[in-house]
């Protein structure tokens, strides 16, 4: 997990991508394939057998979750700051 003095959109996107990597891993071992974002949790509380999978699977999804929105708090404080700059 970043510090927040290590809050950047570049490392964000390294950490997204690490946890999209293990989250495609638990994804493929456990054949999950939720046709609605809505259905994984549960989709991965009826599949996912391995007590430290399934936690470490709700782990990536929060960490995640939590990642893009940092990042869009950041993307919406730099365009402000590019459009105060140009009025």
């Amino acid at each position: 997990m970043l510090k927040s003095d290590q809050l950047t959109i570049n490392n964000i996107r390294k950490e997204l991508d690490a946890i999209s990597r293990e989250m495609i891993r638990l994804i493929n071992k456990y054949e999950l394939s939720a046709t609605s974002q809505l259905d994984v949790v549960d989709m991965a509380r009826q599949k996912i057998t391995d007590k430290e999978d399934y936690i470490r699977f709700l782990e990536l999804s929060l960490e995640g979750r939590i990642y893009g929105e940092v990042a869009a708090a950041i993307e919406n404080m730099e365009n402000e700051r590019g459009a105060d700059r140009t009025h």
